[in-house]
């Protein structure tokens, strides 16, 4: 009998709703627009100064996520976490005492930023490695926490910095997080190698039960992986275009006032959360590909219905639907990675196929910003580039699926000396 069965001190689900309470908590590095129009007066400093913070932030993130998932694999996840959640709360602080532009570079960008991306490498690698029987609905569940940060996090934030100031807000919200976090992690344990709940019996795949286990360099000389990382990139393209400017799209092209563009702002979020659990969930059920197919095309059917929408309504509906892809892009690619190359490095994997949502964040907003800049602030050629993309994405999934079934080398295992 596999002794992995025998887990009787193990609930897997309270550690799933420990890890979304800590994923709420660095979710909140994604309400930096609550505090950068307030840091630019603090700092007198122009906007595009402070929001080179965020952008620092995002840049470095397949790092930590590496670094995360390095931990995870060596069976750290909950140092991982403490580690992580410490940088994340401290930064927050450090960020509050902040004097100058380049200190909340070096607070928020960096300390902060490689916080947040090892606690969220370790909650996702770990809580997947728990739910082999579940992996979509439980890597939705995850990231859903993530994704929902800024929804809990941003009224919050915004009532402490009308009462005491940005800087004493950010330093609040630092102690907050540091005390969540650490007390959250003390619920997460570390999934046993070669966890299985019971009843349920790994599927056998390339002859062996559960399949094959690669590292990070035998990743990377597979095609596969090349396809997955563009898929990932395509996913969430048009998530990150909106991510970006839905605030600036309802108000300059749907004539939006500022208070009700923040209410869209709020529904994409909400649309993005929901998609991460919905879309995971149903992939388990029908399946990574079938599901992916069915995102790319739903999003190329919502940039075509905002590009000709002049309606509010129109506006509504496209933004709910980009908002439930992106979500399921980032619920099912923590699946995809663990089921196509293993879950034993599963950990650093994950880090590395991450570039692909680090390559949406990086040209995602400027694709957008730079059409809009060209056409009089209107963003519909933006959204026609998303749509081809999207189609792009759609066609990929065909190339995709070929290489899934071709049947996979086993890597290669050391020899053990007599």
């Amino acid at each position: 009998m596999n002794p992995t069965l025998q887990q009787p001190s193990l609930n897997r689900w309270t550690i799933l709703i420990a890890c979304v309470f800590i994923n709420i908590c660095v979710g909140a590095i994604y309400a930096f627009s609550v505090f950068a129009m307030p840091l630019s007066k603090v700092f007198d400093a122009t906007m595009p100064q402070i929001m080179m913070a965020f952008t620092i932030n995002g840049a470095i993130s397949p790092i930590p996520m590496i670094l995360g998932g390095k931990l995870v694999d060596r069976g750290g996840a909950r140092t991982a976490i403490f580690l992580g959640g410490a940088m994340f709360g401290i930064g927050f602080i450090l960020s509050g005492l902040a004097t100058a532009p380049w200190m909340l570079y070096l607070t928020y960008g960096v300390i902060t930023g490689i916080g947040q991306g090892i606690v969220y490498s370790a909650t996702i690698g770990n809580t997947v490695k728990l739910f082999p029987d579940k992996r979509g609905l439980a890597a939705g569940i995850i990231t859903a926490g993530y994704g929902g940060g800024t929804i809990v996090v941003a009224p919050i934030a915004n009532a402490l910095i009308g009462g005491s100031g940005v800087q004493s807000a950010m330093m609040i919200l630092g102690v907050a997080f540091l005390i969540v976090i650490i007390g959250c992690g003390l619920f997460v344990k570390v999934a046993p190698v070669g966890y299985a709940p019971q009843g349920w019996t790994p599927p056998v795949t390339n002859g062996r039960p559960g399949g094959v286990n690669y590292n990070w360099t035998e990743m990377i000389r597979k095609p596969i992986f090349y396809v997955i990382a563009c898929l990932f990139l395509i996913g969430a393209l048009s998530g990150m275009m909106v991510t970006a400017n839905a605030s600036v799209i309802g108000q300059k092209m749907f004539g939006l006032t500022a208070a009700s563009a923040a209410l869209f702002v709020s529904l994409y979020s909400l649309s993005n959360c929901l998609g991460r659990v919905v879309w995971g969930a149903v992939s388990d059920r029908i399946g990574r590909t079938k599901c992916l197919m069915a995102i790319y095309i739903v999003i190329a059917a919502m940039m075509l219905t905002i590009a000709l929408s002049s309606s509010v309504a129109g506006f509504a509906v496209a933004i709910i639907g980009i908002g439930l892809c992106f979500g399921g892009t980032m619920g099912i690619f923590p699946s995809i990675v663990g089921e196509k190359f293993g879950m034993k490095y599963y950990g650093v994997n994950y880090g590395v196929t991450f570039i692909g949502y680090s390559g949406a964040a990086f040209f995602g907003p400027r694709i957008a910003g730079s059409v809009a800049a060209a056409n009089g602030g209107a963003f519909t050629n933006a959204f026609y580039i998303a749509l081809v993309i999207a189609l792009v994405g759609f066609a990929l999934t065909f190339v995709y699926q070929a290489l899934e079934k071709k049947p996979a080398a086993a890597p290669i295992e050391p020899t053990r000396a007599a």
